[in-house]
Protein backbone atom coordinates (compact mmCIF):
# COMPACT_ATOMS: atom_id res chain seq x y z
CA UNK A 1 0.00 0.00 0.00
CA UNK A 2 1.16 3.50 -0.77
CA UNK A 3 1.82 6.07 1.93
CA UNK A 4 -1.19 8.06 0.67
CA UNK A 5 -3.51 5.07 1.00
CA UNK A 6 -2.18 4.19 4.46
CA UNK A 7 -2.59 7.77 5.68
CA UNK A 8 -6.11 8.01 4.29
CA UNK A 9 -7.18 4.68 5.80
CA UNK A 10 -5.59 5.60 9.12
CA UNK A 11 -7.20 9.04 9.27
CA UNK A 12 -10.64 7.67 8.34
CA UNK A 13 -10.38 4.90 10.93
CA UNK A 14 -9.21 7.29 13.64
CA UNK A 15 -11.94 9.78 12.75
CA UNK A 16 -14.66 7.13 12.92
CA UNK A 17 -13.30 5.72 16.16
CA UNK A 18 -13.07 9.21 17.66
CA UNK A 19 -16.57 10.07 16.51
CA UNK A 20 -17.95 6.80 17.90
CA UNK A 21 -16.18 7.24 21.24
CA UNK A 22 -17.40 10.85 21.49
CA UNK A 23 -20.99 9.73 20.70
CA UNK A 24 -20.88 7.03 23.37
CA UNK A 25 -19.48 9.45 25.93
CA UNK A 26 -22.12 12.04 25.01
CA UNK A 27 -24.84 9.42 25.45
CA UNK A 28 -23.55 8.45 28.90
CA UNK A 29 -23.20 12.07 30.04
CA UNK A 30 -26.62 13.08 28.66
CA UNK A 31 -28.36 10.11 30.27
CA UNK A 32 -26.76 10.89 33.61
CA UNK A 33 -27.78 14.55 33.36
CA UNK A 34 -31.36 13.68 32.30
CA UNK A 35 -31.73 11.29 35.23
CA UNK A 36 -30.52 13.94 37.68
CA UNK A 37 -32.86 16.52 36.16
CA UNK A 38 -35.98 14.32 36.25
CA UNK A 39 -35.18 12.96 39.70
CA UNK A 40 -35.01 16.54 40.92
CA UNK A 41 -38.28 17.31 39.13
CA UNK A 42 -39.99 14.33 40.76
CA UNK A 43 -38.71 15.33 44.21
CA UNK A 44 -39.93 18.93 43.86
CA UNK A 45 -43.31 17.80 42.60
CA UNK A 46 -43.67 15.31 45.47
CA UNK A 47 -42.79 17.99 48.02
CA UNK A 48 -45.52 20.23 46.62
CA UNK A 49 -48.05 17.41 46.86
CA UNK A 50 -47.29 16.52 50.49
CA UNK A 51 -47.84 20.17 51.37
CA UNK A 52 -51.56 19.80 50.53
CA UNK A 53 -54.10 19.56 53.37
CA UNK A 54 -55.20 15.92 53.65
CA UNK A 55 -58.70 16.93 54.78
CA UNK A 56 -59.31 18.73 51.50
CA UNK A 57 -58.45 15.69 49.42
CA UNK A 58 -61.78 14.04 48.72
CA UNK A 59 -61.72 11.92 45.60
CA UNK A 60 -65.42 12.47 45.14
CA UNK A 61 -65.09 16.28 45.04
CA UNK A 62 -61.50 16.89 43.91
CA UNK A 63 -61.32 16.35 40.19
CA UNK A 64 -58.39 17.40 37.98
CA UNK A 65 -58.99 18.61 34.44
CA UNK A 66 -58.07 16.38 31.52
CA UNK A 67 -54.55 17.46 30.58
CA UNK A 68 -54.93 16.45 26.94
CA UNK A 69 -58.04 18.63 26.58
CA UNK A 70 -56.35 21.51 28.38
CA UNK A 71 -53.22 21.34 26.25
CA UNK A 72 -55.23 20.89 23.09
CA UNK A 73 -57.17 24.08 23.85
CA UNK A 74 -53.90 25.95 24.40
CA UNK A 75 -52.22 24.37 21.37
CA UNK A 76 -49.61 22.54 23.51
CA UNK A 77 -48.31 18.97 23.67
CA UNK A 78 -47.35 16.61 26.49
CA UNK A 79 -46.20 13.03 26.76
CA UNK A 80 -48.47 10.78 28.76
CA UNK A 81 -45.46 9.17 30.43
CA UNK A 82 -43.71 12.39 31.36
CA UNK A 83 -45.00 12.40 34.94
CA UNK A 84 -47.72 10.65 36.94
CA UNK A 85 -48.72 10.96 40.59
CA UNK A 86 -51.07 9.55 43.17
CA UNK A 87 -51.76 10.30 46.84
CA UNK A 88 -52.54 7.41 49.18
CA UNK A 89 -53.65 7.19 52.76
CA UNK A 90 -51.52 5.20 55.18
CA UNK A 91 -53.72 2.17 54.69
CA UNK A 92 -53.18 2.22 50.90
CA UNK A 93 -56.41 3.86 49.83
CA UNK A 94 -55.90 6.17 46.82
CA UNK A 95 -56.97 9.65 47.78
CA UNK A 96 -56.04 11.58 44.63
CA UNK A 97 -54.39 10.95 41.23
CA UNK A 98 -53.69 12.82 38.04
CA UNK A 99 -56.56 11.17 36.23
CA UNK A 100 -54.28 9.41 33.74
CA UNK A 101 -51.40 7.07 34.55
CA UNK A 102 -51.51 7.99 38.23
CA UNK A 103 -54.68 5.94 38.80
CA UNK A 104 -52.73 2.79 37.85
CA UNK A 105 -49.93 3.26 40.41
CA UNK A 106 -49.90 0.26 42.73
CA UNK A 107 -49.46 1.00 46.44
CA UNK A 108 -46.39 -0.93 47.59
CA UNK A 109 -44.81 1.63 49.88
CA UNK A 110 -41.94 0.35 52.01
CA UNK A 111 -39.81 3.43 52.61
CA UNK A 112 -39.29 6.99 51.36
CA UNK A 113 -37.11 7.25 48.25
CA UNK A 114 -36.81 6.08 44.66
CA UNK A 115 -37.79 2.58 43.54
CA UNK A 116 -38.41 0.85 40.24
CA UNK A 117 -41.78 -0.69 39.55
CA UNK A 118 -44.66 -1.19 37.11
CA UNK A 119 -48.16 0.22 36.74
CA UNK A 120 -51.28 -1.88 36.85
CA UNK A 121 -51.80 -3.54 33.47
CA UNK A 122 -48.49 -2.18 32.03
CA UNK A 123 -45.22 -4.06 31.52
CA UNK A 124 -43.02 -0.94 31.10
CA UNK A 125 -40.62 -0.05 33.88
CA UNK A 126 -41.29 3.14 35.87
CA UNK A 127 -39.16 5.12 38.28
CA UNK A 128 -41.29 5.86 41.37
CA UNK A 129 -40.65 8.31 44.20
CA UNK A 130 -42.41 7.62 47.51
CA UNK A 131 -42.65 10.42 50.07
CA UNK A 132 -44.59 10.52 53.35
CA UNK A 133 -46.29 13.71 54.55
CA UNK A 134 -44.97 15.32 57.76
CA UNK A 135 -48.05 14.24 59.71
CA UNK A 136 -47.67 10.63 58.48
CA UNK A 137 -51.27 10.60 57.24
CA UNK A 138 -50.65 10.42 53.46
CA UNK A 139 -48.09 8.94 51.07
CA UNK A 140 -47.29 10.60 47.76
CA UNK A 141 -46.13 8.55 44.75
CA UNK A 142 -44.65 10.37 41.73
CA UNK A 143 -43.65 8.21 38.75
CA UNK A 144 -42.02 8.53 35.40
CA UNK A 145 -41.48 5.88 32.71
CA UNK A 146 -37.85 4.90 32.08
CA UNK A 147 -38.46 4.73 28.35
CA UNK A 148 -39.44 8.39 28.34
CA UNK A 149 -36.09 9.31 29.89
CA UNK A 150 -34.19 7.15 27.42
CA UNK A 151 -36.06 8.68 24.48
CA UNK A 152 -35.28 12.13 25.80
CA UNK A 153 -31.56 11.28 26.16
CA UNK A 154 -31.47 9.80 22.66
CA UNK A 155 -33.16 12.85 21.16
CA UNK A 156 -30.71 15.22 22.86
CA UNK A 157 -27.70 13.18 21.74
CA UNK A 158 -29.02 12.95 18.19
CA UNK A 159 -29.62 16.69 18.06
CA UNK A 160 -25.97 17.25 19.02
CA UNK A 161 -24.38 14.49 16.92
CA UNK A 162 -26.44 14.79 13.73
CA UNK A 163 -24.72 18.03 12.58
CA UNK A 164 -21.33 16.36 13.08
CA UNK A 165 -22.57 13.30 11.21
CA UNK A 166 -23.54 15.53 8.30
CA UNK A 167 -20.19 17.35 8.40
CA UNK A 168 -18.16 14.13 8.78
CA UNK A 169 -18.12 13.17 5.05
CA UNK A 170 -17.13 16.73 4.14
CA UNK A 171 -14.39 16.66 6.79
CA UNK A 172 -13.07 13.32 5.51
CA UNK A 173 -13.13 14.60 1.92
CA UNK A 174 -11.19 17.73 2.92
CA UNK A 175 -8.77 15.58 4.88
CA UNK A 176 -8.12 13.33 1.86
CA UNK A 177 -7.62 16.40 -0.31
CA UNK A 178 -5.17 17.82 2.20
CA UNK A 179 -3.18 14.55 2.30
CA UNK A 180 -3.06 14.44 -1.50
CA UNK A 181 -1.94 18.05 -1.67
CA UNK A 182 0.78 17.64 0.98
CA UNK A 183 2.14 14.49 -0.70
CA UNK A 184 2.28 16.19 -4.10
CA UNK A 185 5.93 17.38 -3.57
CA UNK A 186 6.96 13.74 -3.11
CA UNK A 187 5.35 12.89 -6.43
CA UNK A 188 7.25 15.73 -8.06
CA UNK A 189 10.51 14.47 -6.56
CA UNK A 190 9.68 10.98 -7.86
CA UNK A 191 9.04 12.39 -11.33
CA UNK A 192 12.39 14.18 -11.24
CA UNK A 193 14.17 10.97 -10.26
CA UNK A 194 12.42 8.95 -12.99
CA UNK A 195 13.37 11.48 -15.68
CA UNK A 196 16.90 12.01 -14.34
CA UNK A 197 19.87 11.08 -16.52
CA UNK A 198 22.44 8.72 -14.95
CA UNK A 199 25.19 11.36 -15.04
CA UNK A 200 22.99 14.29 -14.01
CA UNK A 201 24.52 15.96 -10.96
CA UNK A 202 22.12 18.89 -10.60
CA UNK A 203 20.44 18.94 -7.16
CA UNK A 204 16.79 18.10 -6.81
CA UNK A 205 14.50 21.09 -6.51
CA UNK A 206 13.15 21.47 -2.96
CA UNK A 207 10.38 24.11 -3.07
CA UNK A 208 7.41 23.62 -0.72
CA UNK A 209 8.89 20.45 0.73
CA UNK A 210 7.84 19.55 4.28
CA UNK A 211 10.51 19.93 6.91
CA UNK A 212 10.43 16.16 7.54
CA UNK A 213 11.21 15.35 3.89
CA UNK A 214 13.77 18.08 3.19
CA UNK A 215 16.65 16.32 5.04
CA UNK A 216 16.13 13.22 2.88
CA UNK A 217 16.20 15.30 -0.32
CA UNK A 218 19.30 17.16 0.90
CA UNK A 219 20.95 13.81 1.61
CA UNK A 220 20.08 12.67 -1.94
CA UNK A 221 21.58 15.86 -3.34
CA UNK A 222 24.76 15.27 -1.35
CA UNK A 223 24.84 11.69 -2.63
CA UNK A 224 24.48 12.93 -6.21
CA UNK A 225 27.35 15.36 -5.61
CA UNK A 226 29.58 12.58 -4.24
CA UNK A 227 28.70 10.29 -7.13
CA UNK A 228 29.42 13.09 -9.59
CA UNK A 229 32.79 13.73 -7.92
CA UNK A 230 33.55 10.01 -8.10
CA UNK A 231 32.62 9.87 -11.79
CA UNK A 232 34.68 12.99 -12.44
CA UNK A 233 37.72 11.40 -10.77
CA UNK A 234 37.21 8.20 -12.74
CA UNK A 235 36.93 10.10 -16.01
CA UNK A 236 39.97 12.20 -15.17
CA UNK A 237 41.98 9.12 -14.23
CA UNK A 238 40.96 7.42 -17.50
CA UNK A 239 41.81 10.51 -19.53
CA UNK A 240 45.12 11.00 -17.71
CA UNK A 241 46.09 7.37 -18.13
CA UNK A 242 45.13 7.35 -21.81
CA UNK A 243 47.04 10.58 -22.42
CA UNK A 244 50.18 9.82 -20.45
CA UNK A 245 50.55 6.16 -21.35
CA UNK A 246 50.23 6.79 -25.07
CA UNK A 247 53.79 8.10 -25.46
CA UNK A 248 55.58 5.44 -23.30
CA UNK A 249 53.71 2.64 -25.01
CA UNK A 250 54.48 4.06 -28.43
CA UNK A 251 58.17 4.32 -27.44
CA UNK A 252 58.15 0.71 -26.22
CA UNK A 253 56.70 -0.41 -29.52
CA UNK A 254 59.42 1.46 -31.41
CA UNK A 255 62.17 -0.08 -29.29
CA UNK A 256 60.78 -3.59 -29.81
CA UNK A 257 60.83 -2.97 -33.57
CA UNK A 258 64.43 -1.77 -33.31
CA UNK A 259 65.36 -4.95 -31.41
CA UNK A 260 63.74 -7.05 -34.11
CA UNK A 261 65.66 -5.20 -36.85
CA UNK A 262 69.07 -5.27 -35.10
CA UNK A 263 69.83 -8.94 -35.75
CA UNK A 264 73.48 -8.50 -36.76
CA UNK A 265 74.26 -5.33 -34.79
CA UNK A 266 74.84 -6.21 -31.12
CA UNK A 267 75.51 -2.58 -30.19
CA UNK A 268 72.21 -1.38 -31.64
CA UNK A 269 70.36 -4.29 -30.08
CA UNK A 270 71.92 -3.61 -26.67
CA UNK A 271 71.05 0.08 -26.93
CA UNK A 272 67.47 -0.75 -27.92
CA UNK A 273 67.12 -3.21 -25.04
CA UNK A 274 68.45 -0.60 -22.64
CA UNK A 275 65.92 1.92 -23.95
CA UNK A 276 63.22 -0.73 -23.75
CA UNK A 277 64.02 -1.41 -20.09
CA UNK A 278 64.04 2.31 -19.35
CA UNK A 279 60.70 2.72 -21.08
CA UNK A 280 59.19 -0.14 -19.10
CA UNK A 281 60.49 1.42 -15.85
CA UNK A 282 59.03 4.78 -16.85
CA UNK A 283 55.65 3.23 -17.74
CA UNK A 284 55.65 1.26 -14.47
CA UNK A 285 56.43 4.39 -12.47
CA UNK A 286 53.75 6.35 -14.33
CA UNK A 287 51.08 3.69 -13.68
CA UNK A 288 52.10 3.51 -10.02
CA UNK A 289 51.84 7.28 -9.64
CA UNK A 290 48.50 7.41 -11.48
CA UNK A 291 47.05 4.75 -9.20
CA UNK A 292 48.46 6.49 -6.13
CA UNK A 293 46.98 9.83 -7.20
CA UNK A 294 43.62 8.20 -7.91
CA UNK A 295 43.60 6.59 -4.47
CA UNK A 296 44.47 9.91 -2.83
CA UNK A 297 41.60 11.58 -4.70
CA UNK A 298 39.20 9.05 -3.20
CA UNK A 299 40.42 9.68 0.36
CA UNK A 300 38.11 12.01 2.30
CA UNK A 301 39.99 11.53 5.58
CA UNK A 302 42.99 9.82 7.11
CA UNK A 303 42.42 6.14 7.89
CA UNK A 304 44.30 4.41 10.70
CA UNK A 305 46.00 7.52 12.07
CA UNK A 306 48.63 7.09 14.74
CA UNK A 307 51.41 9.03 16.44
CA UNK A 308 54.50 9.04 14.17
CA UNK A 309 58.08 9.99 14.99
CA UNK A 310 58.97 12.09 11.94
CA UNK A 311 62.69 11.98 12.68
CA UNK A 312 62.76 8.18 12.53
CA UNK A 313 60.58 8.21 9.41
CA UNK A 314 62.92 10.75 7.76
CA UNK A 315 66.04 8.76 8.64
CA UNK A 316 64.50 5.59 7.20
CA UNK A 317 63.57 7.39 3.96
CA UNK A 318 67.16 8.70 3.59
CA UNK A 319 68.56 5.22 4.16
CA UNK A 320 66.27 3.80 1.47
CA UNK A 321 67.42 6.40 -1.10
CA UNK A 322 71.07 6.67 -0.12
CA UNK A 323 72.26 4.15 -2.74
CA UNK A 324 70.25 5.83 -5.48
CA UNK A 325 71.65 9.24 -4.53
CA UNK A 326 75.18 7.87 -4.47
CA UNK A 327 74.75 6.44 -7.99
CA UNK A 328 73.56 9.85 -9.17
CA UNK A 329 76.62 11.51 -7.60
CA UNK A 330 74.67 13.31 -4.89
CA UNK A 331 74.79 13.38 -1.10
CA UNK A 332 71.85 13.22 1.28
CA UNK A 333 72.04 15.02 4.62
CA UNK A 334 69.56 15.09 7.51
CA UNK A 335 69.23 17.90 10.03
CA UNK A 336 66.80 16.82 12.76
CA UNK A 337 68.04 18.07 16.13
CA UNK A 338 64.87 17.12 18.05
CA UNK A 339 62.29 14.40 17.76
CA UNK A 340 58.98 15.57 16.28
CA UNK A 341 55.75 13.59 16.68
CA UNK A 342 52.55 14.12 14.73
CA UNK A 343 49.36 12.20 14.08
CA UNK A 344 49.15 10.77 10.61
CA UNK A 345 49.08 7.77 8.32
CA UNK A 346 52.54 6.12 8.22
CA UNK A 347 52.34 4.75 4.67
CA UNK A 348 51.17 8.06 3.20
CA UNK A 349 53.87 10.07 5.01
CA UNK A 350 56.51 7.57 3.87
CA UNK A 351 55.19 8.00 0.30
CA UNK A 352 55.41 11.79 0.68
CA UNK A 353 59.08 11.62 1.76
CA UNK A 354 59.90 9.12 -0.98
CA UNK A 355 58.46 11.41 -3.67
CA UNK A 356 60.26 14.48 -2.29
CA UNK A 357 63.63 12.72 -2.15
CA UNK A 358 63.15 10.97 -5.49
CA UNK A 359 62.14 14.25 -7.11
CA UNK A 360 65.24 15.99 -5.71
CA UNK A 361 67.57 13.21 -6.88
CA UNK A 362 65.94 13.09 -10.30
CA UNK A 363 66.08 16.81 -11.13
CA UNK A 364 69.04 18.14 -9.14
CA UNK A 365 72.42 18.38 -10.83
CA UNK A 366 75.23 15.92 -10.09
CA UNK A 367 77.45 16.85 -7.13
CA UNK A 368 74.51 18.69 -5.55
CA UNK A 369 73.83 18.28 -1.85
CA UNK A 370 70.28 17.46 -0.83
CA UNK A 371 69.46 18.52 2.73
CA UNK A 372 66.42 17.40 4.66
CA UNK A 373 65.67 19.65 7.64
CA UNK A 374 63.06 18.78 10.28
CA UNK A 375 61.75 21.44 12.66
CA UNK A 376 59.02 21.39 15.27
CA UNK A 377 56.45 22.78 12.80
CA UNK A 378 58.02 22.26 9.36
CA UNK A 379 59.85 19.87 7.03
CA UNK A 380 62.17 21.17 4.32
CA UNK A 381 63.89 19.46 1.37
CA UNK A 382 66.48 21.65 -0.37
CA UNK A 383 69.28 21.27 -2.90
CA UNK A 384 72.04 23.64 -3.96
CA UNK A 385 71.28 23.47 -7.67
CA UNK A 386 70.29 26.25 -10.08
CA UNK A 387 66.64 26.36 -8.87
CA UNK A 388 63.50 26.71 -10.94
CA UNK A 389 62.30 29.48 -13.22
CA UNK A 390 60.06 32.00 -11.42
CA UNK A 391 57.19 31.43 -13.85
CA UNK A 392 57.34 27.65 -13.35
CA UNK A 393 57.25 27.99 -9.54
CA UNK A 394 53.59 29.01 -9.58
CA UNK A 395 52.59 25.85 -11.44
CA UNK A 396 54.57 23.28 -9.52
CA UNK A 397 52.23 20.71 -8.00
CA UNK A 398 49.82 20.71 -10.94
CA UNK A 399 49.05 17.37 -12.51
CA UNK A 400 51.50 16.40 -15.30
CA UNK A 401 53.20 19.78 -15.24
CA UNK A 402 56.93 19.73 -15.91
CA UNK A 403 59.05 22.87 -16.26
CA UNK A 404 60.25 23.54 -19.80
CA UNK A 405 63.68 22.26 -20.76
CA UNK A 406 63.61 19.12 -18.64
CA UNK A 407 65.69 16.30 -20.05
CA UNK A 408 65.03 13.84 -17.22
CA UNK A 409 62.18 11.37 -17.69
CA UNK A 410 59.16 11.92 -15.51
CA UNK A 411 55.39 12.29 -15.46
CA UNK A 412 54.91 15.51 -13.48
CA UNK A 413 52.94 13.73 -10.76
CA UNK A 414 55.48 13.58 -7.92
CA UNK A 415 54.75 16.99 -6.39
CA UNK A 416 51.01 16.50 -7.05
CA UNK A 417 51.11 13.40 -4.85
CA UNK A 418 53.06 15.31 -2.20
CA UNK A 419 50.52 18.12 -2.31
CA UNK A 420 47.57 15.73 -1.87
CA UNK A 421 49.16 13.90 1.07
CA UNK A 422 50.09 17.21 2.69
CA UNK A 423 46.49 18.43 2.41
CA UNK A 424 45.18 15.22 3.99
CA UNK A 425 47.50 15.83 6.97
CA UNK A 426 46.66 19.51 7.29
CA UNK A 427 50.03 20.64 5.90
CA UNK A 428 50.78 23.54 3.56
CA UNK A 429 53.27 23.00 0.72
CA UNK A 430 55.43 25.83 -0.62
CA UNK A 431 57.99 25.71 -3.43
CA UNK A 432 60.65 28.40 -3.72
CA UNK A 433 64.18 29.19 -4.82
CA UNK A 434 66.63 29.58 -1.95
CA UNK A 435 68.31 32.96 -1.55
CA UNK A 436 71.75 31.31 -1.67
CA UNK A 437 70.77 29.22 -4.69
CA UNK A 438 68.93 25.98 -5.03
CA UNK A 439 65.37 24.72 -4.92
CA UNK A 440 63.37 24.29 -1.69
CA UNK A 441 60.12 22.43 -0.89
CA UNK A 442 58.68 23.47 2.49
CA UNK A 443 55.92 21.64 4.35
CA UNK A 444 54.51 23.42 7.38
CA UNK A 445 51.75 22.55 9.85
Amino acid sequence: MSLRTRLMAGFILLTLLGWGAASLLAWQQTRHTINELFDTQQMLFAKRLIALNPDSLDPQTTRLPKTKTLLHDHRGAQEDDALAFAIFSRDGRMVLNDGENGKDIIFNYSRDGFTDGKLRGDDDRWRLLWLTSPDKRTVVAVGQEWEYRQDMSRDLVQSNITPWLVVLPVLIALLLWLITRELAPLKRITAQLVQRAPDDSTPLATPELPAEVRPMVNALNQLFARINALLTRERRFTADAAHELRSPLAALKVQTEVVQLAHDDPVMREHALHNLTSGIDRATRLVDQLLTLSRLDDESGLPECEAIDLRLLLQQAVMDHDAKAYQAGMALAVEAPVAVTMSGQPLLLALLLRNLIDNAIRYAHPADRITLTLGSRHLQVADNGPGVDAEALTRLGERFYRPPGQVKSGSGLGLSIVHHIAQLHGMRMQCANAASGGFVVMLSW
